[in-house]
């Protein structure tokens, strides 16, 4: 893709020295301009597509959209394709009632990356809600039954569930600790008991 003269001079505000907190003051002055997001994504750049995300509108991320970036980022390493994606989920798709129903849906995705965002955005709903949501104990169940099976990226945002819950709904915690020092979860398991112990005096 030609990149327009305000893609260019956007770029230029960007080198490998960047912070998270320049390219939010970046998208703070651009706001949102979906086009210029896009042009900027199509670098295939990390930073320039972590603004991208920042100044993405919302109301246009459909499914065969979301896929598309899917697919891109899976062409990042390891870290950067994580980051990428976990910025996606907290700074766009979980800020519209469209794309919550969209995440909600992909508990089964053949991309274990928006599995992933199923399960951290699960997490999501615990730490920053007044009240639970009311499926603890039925995600609790699927993670007990499916968390061999899954990749290592799921399989943190299942642990990070599983703590989550743990931390605000005391009735599950003992089960939560339980399945957190299964052998599967116990590699993540330790920084989870870090949040997990000062809320609870049954330990």
């Amino acid at each position: 893709m030609k990149l327009s003269s305000e893609a260019e001079n956007t770029l230029a505000q960007i080198n490998t020295e960047t912070k998270l907190g320049e390219l939010r003051k970046i998208a703070g002055k651009i706001k949102k301009d979906h086009e210029l997001a896009l042009e900027l994504w199509s670098t295939g750049q990390f930073l320039p597509r972590q603004l991208a995300i920042l100044i993405m509108d919302k109301k246009q991320l459909s499914q065969k959209l979301i896929d598309n970036l899917d697919n891109d980022i899976q062409q990042h390493n390891e870290n950067e394709k994580l980051q990428l994606m976990d910025w996606l989920m907290a700074n766009q798709l979980s800020k519209d009632k469209k794309t919550i129903s969209l995440m909600e849906t992909w508990e089964n995705s053949q991309s274990s990356l928006q599995r992933r965002v199923f399960w951290y955005y699960q997490a999501r709903l615990r730490w920053v809600g007044q009240t639970p949501p009311p499926n603890s104990k039925e995600l609790l169940s699927k993670i007990e039954t499916r968390i061999e099976r899954e990749v290592p990226e799921v399989q943190w945002a299942m642990n990070f569930t599983v703590a989550q819950i743990g931390i605000f709904e005391e009735k599950y915690r003992s089960r939560c600790v339980t399945l957190g020092e299964s052998n599967v979860l116990s590699k993540y398991w330790a920084t989870s008991l870090i949040s997990l112990f000062p809320l609870s005096n049954t330990f």
